[in-house]
């Protein structure tokens, strides 16, 4: 399963999609709240990660490979998507600096409650997929990933690994969490973080753009 991460580029290539995926997921929308909250409260935890990971991990494997097919039967959209990533890493990285200099991150949860297994599964399944930021995330990876060749797969388990790694802090340690996140400088932390990594990651992708 991790033959195809086991030498340099492909180790290099799997911590640069690791890398993208915590920048990028890294971010409290209604997924997010839904997830703390559900941990907060100890109710199907386990099955809401798992399926909000399973649907991350399908999605991002087929960005991934479709994305690729694609630009061979088109080159030019390699272009297209490649300047379309960089602008949009970069207003994310954007409205995550505001965030931290503003100090305005933080989580918004609502009263609702929903207590059968199968109702808290389906409110996971549509804030995972009912969710424009999930869809824009998706087409940044699979046009990061292009820029890997034949290393794109490893870069997709980096992105999976940060995915799975990000849902589970959120669900397991919610608890732990929660104290945390309710002091404004900690999501200033946070956002600020990200801005970096965004920054980055806008900067490479521009820089090969240009060469």
């Amino acid at each position: 399963m991790f033959s195809f991460i086991s030498g340099g580029p492909g180790l290099a290539a799997w911590f640069s999609g690791a890398a993208a995926g915590i920048g990028l997921f890294a971010v409290v929308g209604a997924q997010s709240a839904f997830i703390l909250r559900q941990g907060i409260l100890r109710k199907h935890i386990v099955p809401v990660v798992a399926t909000c990971a399973a649907i991350d991990a399908i999605f991002i494997f087929a960005s991934v490979a479709g994305l690729n097919t694609l630009t061979r039967a088109l080159p030019w959209l390699t272009t297209v998507v490649l300047w379309g990533g960089v602008t949009f890493l970069a207003w994310y990285a954007w409205q995550s600096a505001r965030r931290a200099l503003a100090g305005t991150g933080g989580l918004q949860m609502d009263d609702s409650d929903n207590t059968s297994r199968r109702a808290v599964l389906t409110a996971a399944v549509g804030f995972s997929l009912i969710n424009p930021h999930f869809w824009l995330d998706m087409m940044v990876i699979g046009s990061i990933a292009d820029n890997f060749g034949n290393e794109r797969m490893a870069f997709a388990a980096g992105v999976v690994t940060a995915s799975c790694l990000w849902l589970t802090a959120q669900g397991l340690g919610a608890r732990l969490l929660a104290p945390l996140f309710t002091k404004p400088k900690t999501w200033r932390i946070l956002d600020g973080t990200i801005a970096v990594i965004l920054s980055v990651l806008a900067l490479s992708l521009a820089f090969r753009g240009v060469h």
